[in-house]
Formats: structure tokens, C-alpha cells, sequence
């Protein structure tokens, strides 16, 4: 199988930042890592053994980034005005740098966006957000509501990387269009707390047309072995 290490100076976040790519062809694959994760966390927790047939198929071109979670949310003695902006930093180095460059590795126009816990709130806030770039998410065991990491603060910034904000107010009729041409799965345990918030937000998106599919699993299902069997069933689908 295809790996390969990168690492370049990104001008949306002004430092290195590093990625990991597997795989040789097919649908284009990012991955973001848990809270406080690295770019070689998928791999280190057994993600791409669990992916191993497909992406030697050439089914999945998988590219696995890095995060600046201690940079923005989790980054507590920063206000959390500078929180926000530092995620809007990271958002464009994704949409800008990251989408980019793996166009130039695989010409597949299908993108899937996908990260479980913090990575699945990366994933899919991303694709909610740019569902022009975004064919399908997989959030697993998925953080939706970013409000507690904000303190009670509120401003624009945080209103467009809070879900629950901004999937409610929708109004523009080009991107609900592109919203209902996604496929989103979110797949979350009932015994996880974080459960209530994917039933709120796949409500949300059923109330503006918005299909998706909310896969809950019994018990709590938030740890590295229940997302090997999620990625398994639900990268290529519902």
C-alpha cells in the first residue's frame, strides 16, 4: 500500500504542518484526528489496518492531517474570540491547502470528510460548511455542539463553526441544495453524552430537507474499536 509523508510551511496557519497519505486512487479521503491528536494518530490506532483491502483496491485515497486543537479551542488562555478565529485559520488551511493538494496527488472529484469525537466535529463542520467541496461526511461519536468550549462568549466566528447554530438558520437556497446532494452519517453510541446532540442536529438537517443517516450503536461506543467497524461500514456509505 501507498504511504507517504508531507510536510510544508501553510500560510493560513503560519507554521509546518504535516500529513500522512495512504492509498493510490479512488475517492478522496481526509481524516482528521481526536482532541489533540496528531497526523499519525489513524495510523498508530489501527484505522488503516482496518481500511487495509480498500485502500490497497484503490478504493480510498486517504489523507490523514493534523489538527491545532491546543491552538484554538482547547487553548484556554486564549479568549475565545482568538479560539474561533485560530478553527477559521484551520478551515481555510483545509479548504485551501489540504483540498488542493490532494487533487494534485488523485483527480477523483468525490470527497468524503470524516474524524470521530473532536475529529468528527472537524469533519463535520468542514463539510456542513463547504458543501460545495464535501460529497459525503462520516462523523463518529461526533462532538456537534462547540458552545462549551466558548465560555458563553458568541460572535460571528463561533456561530459558523457551531452546527447547531448555523444548519438552523440555512436559508441560502444554493447550499441547502448543495446540503441535500450530501451524504452525512452520523454514527454516535446511545450511551455516549454526546448522543442528544446528533439526534438535535440530524433533526435540524431533516427540518431543511436535509437527508442523512443517524446510525446509533448500542452502549457507548466512543473508542478506537468501535470506529474501526464504523469506518468499515460507513466510509462507502450508509
Amino acid at each position: 500500500m501507498h504511504r507517504q509523508y508531507h510536510r510544508w510551511y501553510s500560510p493560513s496557519l503560519e507554521r509546518d504542518m504535516e500529513l500522512l497519505e495512504f492509498g493510490h486512487g479512488g475517492a478522496r479521503v481526509v481524516a482528521f484526528p481526536t482532541s489533540g491528536g496528531t497526523f499519525h494518530e489513524w495510523e498508530d490506532r489501527g484505522m488503516i489496518d482496518a481500511l487495509r483491502e480498500p485502500l490497497e483496491r484503490g478504493w480510498f485515497h486517504l489523507t490523514c492531517v493534523n489538527a491545532v486543537d491546543r491552538e484554538s479551542w482547547y487553548a484556554r488562555s486564549k479568549h475565545p474570540g482568538g479560539r474561533a478565529w485560530r478553527q477559521e485559520q484551520y478551515d481555510r488551511y483545509v479548504a485551501n491547502e489540504v483540498l488542493p493538494f490532494t487533487q494534485s496527488r488523485n483527480s477523483n472529484p468525490y470527497l468524503i470528510a470524516t474524524g470521530a469525537s473532536f475529529g468528527g466535529y472537524h469533519a463535520l463542520t468542514f463539510g456542513l460548511r463547504h458543501p460545495e467541496l464535501v460529497n459525503r461526511i462520516l462523523a463518529m461519536s461526533s462532538l456537534v455542539d462547540i458552545r462549551r468550549f466558548t465560555d458563553g462568549f458568541h460572535n460571528e466566528t463561533i456561530y459558523f463553526h457551531n452546527p447547531l447554530d448555523f444548519i438552523p438558520n440555512e436559508s441560502d437556497q444554493v447550499r441547502l441544495d448543495a446540503l441535500r446532494r450530501q451524504n452525512i452519517i452520523l454514527a454516535v453510541g446511545k450511551g455516549d453524552r454526546l448522543v442528544d446532540q446528533n439526534r438535535e442536529l440530524s433533526g435540524q438537517l431533516w427540518n431543511k430537507g436535509i437527508g442523512n443517516a443517524l446510525r446509533e450503536w448500542d452502549g457507548f461506543a466512543h473508542d478506537w474499536p468501535y470506529w474501526h467497524r464504523m469506518v468499515q461500514l460507513y466510509l462507502g456509505g450508509e
